[in-house]
């Protein structure tokens, strides 16, 4: 796979539009396949009171839905800002082949969208987490998982 500029200005021209006519974040992102626009998201945290709802996740979403799958095998995602943990997990689970962006997360913390923490947090130790954190009936919650593994007809992923 070979970057495509036309796809990253697609993806910064769809942030831009979000701030101008729906006071949504910057953040745009466009999903491509065999060098096809397959599905596009913007920012909408703000509009839906979804905190999940970035662009790269708006787009994962509605491409899944599209291609009738919950991997995006064959796919490259161009988004305007460099993933935040949140979106770069979803862009693995989804099994993108190739991400592209535009500004760094060091651009973004300077325009209020810090996400520093995040990667601080996720190597503390449960206990000294910001948000308390703690295991809860762990003999109970192994029985789904044993479930799991002894489902013949499960779909891995």
């Amino acid at each position: 796979m070979q970057a495509n500029p036309a796809f990253m200005q697609m993806a910064i021209d769809l942030a831009t539009k979000n701030v101008t006519t729906s006071a949504g974040g910057p953040f745009g992102a466009v999903i491509v396949r065999a060098g096809k626009v397959i599905a596009t998201g913007v920012n909408s945290v703000t509009a839906n009171n979804d905190p999940t709802a970035h662009a790269e996740v708006m787009a994962i979403r509605e491409a899944c839905r599209l291609l009738s799958t919950f991997q995006l095998t064959g796919c490259e995602i161009y988004t305007s800002c460099e993933p935040c943990p949140m979106c770069l997990a979803a862009i693995y689970w989804s099994r993108c082949e190739a991400i592209y962006f535009g500004n760094t997360a060091a651009d973004a913390a300077k325009a209020g969208f810090d996400d520093s923490f995040l990667y601080h947090e996720v190597k503390k130790p449960h206990a000294e987490r910001t948000i308390p954190t703690s295991r809860l009936l762990p003999q109970q919650a192994i029985v789904s998982f044993n479930t799991w593994c002894e489902l013949t007809e499960r779909i891995d992923y």
